[in-house]
């Protein structure tokens, strides 16, 4: 690997027209000859909408240990303290790959609120996102064009077509037959992405580094050595484990929220990891279908009168049958059955969308369906639906259907492979026909029968991707540390499993207390509780924390999934449902 001086593509960023209106000249970073800081200023409108939120630079080693590999930077934006303040609380959005500078963009006030306003708030794009951080987007296509043509008739465009876990044999013998084609593209995609400019840094991508980044933040906004504060979303939650496990004598308050197990991506391939973490999202696709049956045809169109959750199951089942059998006698038409597994998807991730699905997508999908468009089909509806059917945008999404677009390129990016793939094991041979048949096996096993099958999803490259990061964390994750951490996961989330909160839990013993939100979706955030509340602001501003593993919050009773029908109602239904 060539070695990169950065200071001409620093310079690039820095003295540009662009790079001086959006933030503030960037400062070096701490090498014995400098001292760190950081020249908060304005936000470019385009990429932080919030006036009261200030952006700036801050500059890194690529490489902590190799000080010859040159420099990057970090694109960092605040919220200030509205109290007296008491230091700096971090976060990360999750993904990975998600942009700290978008989240913090949408969720400031709720933040300042959880913390008393004692702290400033601090988000960044980390290593591997965005046009200003460097290591910035990784790119692997100079264009659109050239990434469909490049994936044209494979399932990375089409997804793969099946019904219940694989119910019919000729979908196993379809996706098995296209092992040594995806495997060929796939290895063939790890060079490309090598060969890009952007390549020459995907070594530097990792959360080892990240987490260095967080406690060289810290060290200049805080004090050399100060405690971190940090609250870690999704995949965050790997960033915290591994920042509390590397830096534990400066644990100050930290939570992790919507938790994957460290272990996991320690001991194995992603490709293994990604069926567990989603083994619950049958769970709360069961909560779904228990809350239209709930609200009737009045409050969820799915649903008929008198139906059942059942009932109500058969339905979009049988949307998922025309799917796959539309699909299955034109290959091009515009709306394909694991489109409608990530239309479904999107509102396990977030139940506050339940009955927009019921009302107005769920529709749209069975018109789509029925019509059998195809995918240049110019209908207005269609290229709607398009834009609803797209993975969750709320922070820690760990899937992707549509591809990220860099925001001042618009070619394809591969931020959330080069940063999970990082952090990877190392391939241990795994092919592709292995992923298949593990998918296939998952289905209707240890997985979920509707959603293992979504494709592409980003722990399907890891065996596949051309680096790992120079540095990378695996352990060991039960360190003593200075302050105990607060663990936080729904009852039913669809991709990151309680059992994970709850191992790791295990893990940190008495350095961490575990907090149960009688939830569904990804993630606390995505059902309010006062009762969460509560416990993260007396977290933040005395330190104190519930006594033991059993505290368990309810969702405020005001929040309705469906008209009429709350969290409560459907945990009740759910209950009553495993008694029969």
């Amino acid at each position: 690997m060539l070695r990169i001086a950065l200071e001409s593509v620093l310079a690039l960023f820095v003295l540009s027209d662009f790079a001086r209106g959006a933030f503030a000249e960037v400062q070096p970073y701490n090498d014995g000859h400098h001292k760190p800081k950081v020249e908060w200023g304005p936000c470019d409108p385009s990429l932080v909408k919030d006036p009261t939120l200030k952006c700036g630079l801050f500059e890194i080693p690529l490489d902590y240990h190799d000080p010859s590999a040159g420099r990057g930077q970090l694109a960092l934006v605040k919220a200030n303290a509205t109290g007296e303040r008491r230091g700096t609380v971090f976060i990360n959005p999750g993904g990975p790959g998600q942009s700290g500078l978008e989240a913090l963009d949408g969720i400031s006030d709720q933040l300042l609120a959880l913390t008393g306003g004692y702290y400033d708030i601090v988000s960044w794009d980390p290593r591997g996102v965005g046009p200003l951080t460097v290591p910035g987007d990784t790119f692997c296509f100079d264009t659109v064009a050239e990434y469909d043509a490049f994936w044209n008739g494979t399932i990375e465009l089409t997804g793969i077509n099946m019904v219940g876990n694989f119910t019919h044999q000729a979908d196993v013998d379809a996706l098995l037959s296209q092992a040594p084609r995806m495997q060929a593209k796939y290895e063939e995609l790890g060079r490309r992405c090598l060969q890009h400019p952007s390549g020459k840094f995907l070594r530097y991508v990792g959360t080892a580094a990240t987490a260095r980044d967080v406690a060289a933040l810290a060290d200049v906004f805080d004090g050399p050595e100060s405690p971190i504060n940090y609250i870690g979303i999704s995949y965050g939650t790997i960033l915290g484990s591994w920042l509390v496990n590397m830096f534990p004598e400066r644990v100050g308050r930290v939570v992790i929220d919507g938790v994957i197990d460290p272990t996991f991506l320690a001991n194995e391939e992603t490709p293994f990891v990604w069926p567990r973490l989603i083994s619950d999202a049958d769970k709360v696709y069961e909560g779904f279908v228990s809350g239209c049956s709930l609200a009737g045809p009045e409050g969820c169109p799915i649903a008929s009168q008198g139906d059942s959750a059942a009932d109500v199951n058969d339905t979009i089942q049988a949307l998922l049958q025309l799917a796959h059998d539309t699909q299955l006698k034109n290959s091009s038409v515009s709306v394909r059955s694991t489109d409608v597994r990530v239309a479904i998807l999107a509102v396990l991730y977030q139940p506050g969308l339940s009955a927009s699905f019921a009302n107005t997508t769920f529709p749209e999908l069975l018109a789509a369906v029925k019509s059998g468009l195809p995918v240049n089909a110019s209908a207005s509806a269609v290229s709607t639906l398009r834009v609803n059917m797209t993975a969750p945008a709320d922070t820690g999404s760990l899937i992707r259907r549509a591809r990220a677009r860099n925001t001042r390129n618009p070619t394809t990016t591969y931020r959330f492979e080069s940063i999970l793939c990082s952090d990877s094991v190392d391939s241990r041979g795994t092919g592709m026909e292995d992923v298949f048949k593990n998918i296939i096996a998952s289905s209707s096993t240890n997985g979920s029968e509707l959603f293992t099958a979504v494709w592409p999803a980003q722990f399907y490259y890891c065996p596949f991707w051309p680096v790992r990061a120079v540095e990378r964390y695996q352990g060991p994750f039960n360190k003593t540390l200075t302050n105990k951490v607060l663990i936080v996961s729904n009852t039913f989330d669809p991709v990151t499993p309680l059992f994970s909160a709850e191992s790791t839990s295990k893990l940190l013993g008495d350095n961490a207390v575990l907090v149960r939100q009688a939830a569904f979706g990804h993630t606390s955030i995505s059902e309010p509780s006062q009762c969460l509340n509560e416990i993260a602001l007396a977290y933040f501003t005395n330190g104190s924390l519930p006594n033991g593993n059993n505290t368990v919050c309810e969702v405020d009773t005001d929040f309705e999934l469906f008209p009429g029908v709350n969290t409560e109602a459907v945990l009740t239904a759910l209950s009553t449902q495993e008694k029969r």
